[in-house]
């Protein structure tokens, strides 16, 4: 009895480390996405003028529901090497790869990765920013609106990075690309970037820098702080601040612009939660060609709705406030509001 017990042990030990093995050989594969769509209407009225009053990104519309983005990503690990394809198809799809046409205009990342070690990983391919504290795909955002920061900072880098795990929450990343947001460039014109991090369970702090040539070999550079702090687990708070400066290849002055956003992130329920997004945005320079060199001051107040898993509805109300008159109203021609009010209805179903 005891030889026949020690006989399946034995088959049993065998079976499961050719599992084990077969696993190890074919690797695991994770399928995520989402879809969403939204509707905004902007208290201006402001309609057959070149602007809608929206000098942000994924959200330029007015009383009209639209499609914001459908996609899903491939996630690929097999022991020290991954792979990853996301694709995305809609109006932030498209935005946020602006500088492509047909098949590549869907493709938001697509890398490989090897990891020596749990101490570093290298990646080469397309990756979205590190810069910010906001992100593309509206299920990892709270406010549905994108903020100046965002709109105006990196959104993507084509290149090699590695990161380095150096112990006790500090992580560091150091990396070379193309110019912000290309996915082809000219080798001459390649951009350094990088992060310094520290995590814990009270604070969470980035400091990230991009600077190099651009394709107009101007010098570019820019740095920001994020900062999260889960204070409770009803109660956090955010910050994004950030400092970009153009120093231009032909004689003229240096330009430049500055942002800071705090967010404050308030969950009664799982199933409900609020958040506050105020926001000054300044560029005297008109660096940014949009806002005619007038500072903004924005304020946004979102509610996430969670009635079942895997479903975020988004009420959202937003102002912005400029210095000078750079909004319109009715079908005005020319811009004559200071301010301008918005109300969002949006969806979102991530799986």
């Amino acid at each position: 009895m005891l030889r026949k017990i020690s006989a399946l042990a034995i088959v049993c030990s065998s079976l499961f480390l050719t599992a084990k093995a077969q696993d190890s050989t074919t690797g695991t594969l994770k399928i995520t996405g989402s879809v969403d769509g939204y509707y905004r209407y902007n208290f201006n009225n402001a309609k057959d003028v070149p602007s809608i009053n929206n000098f942000t990104s994924f959200t330029n519309s007015h009383n009209s529901f639209e499609l914001g983005m459908a996609s899903v990503k491939f996630d690929y690990t097999k022991g020290k090497i991954g792979a990853v394809a996301d694709l995305g198809f809609g109006t932030r799809a498209a935005e946020f790869s602006y500088n492509e046409t047909g098949v590549l205009a869907a493709v938001k990342q697509a890398y490989v990765t090897y990891a020596p070690s749990d101490k570093v990983k290298f990646t080469m391919g397309k990756w979205a920013t590190h810069m910010g504290y906001e992100l593309l795909d509206p299920q990892l955002n709270r406010n549905y609106s994108m903020s100046h920061l965002f709109s105006y900072g990196p959104f993507s880098h084509t290149g090699l990075k590695v990161d380095f795990s150096l112990g006790g929450g500090f992580g560091l990343m150091v990396g070379v690309a193309n110019p912000t947001d290309y996915i082809s460039a000219p080798f001459a014109k390649k951009n350094v970037i990088a992060q310094v991090s520290k995590t814990s369970d009270i604070v969470s702090a980035y400091l990230n820098y991009v600077g190099g040539k651009d394709l107009g070999d101007n010098n570019v550079n820019q740095i920001g702080l994020t900062v999260l702090a889960p204070v409770t687990s009803k109660f956090g708070l955010g910050l994004d601040a950030a400092y970009k400066t153009v120093d231009p290849s032909a004689a003229g002055p240096n330009v430049s612009w500055w942002g800071t956003a705090l967010y404050v992130n308030i969950d009664p329920t799982d199933k409900f939660g609020i958040t506050l997004r105020g926001e000054h945005f300044s560029d005297k320079d008109d660096v940014t060609g949009y806002l005619s060199g007038s500072p903004v001051t924005a304020g946004t107040v979102s509610f996430n709705i969670k009635p079942v898993p895997g479903l975020m509805i988004v009420p959202e109300f937003r102002l912005d406030a400029a210095k000078d008159p750079i909004y319109f109203k009715n079908s005005d021609v020319l811009p004559s509001q200071k301010s301008t009010g918005s109300f969002i209805l949006a969806a979102v179903v991530s799986f």
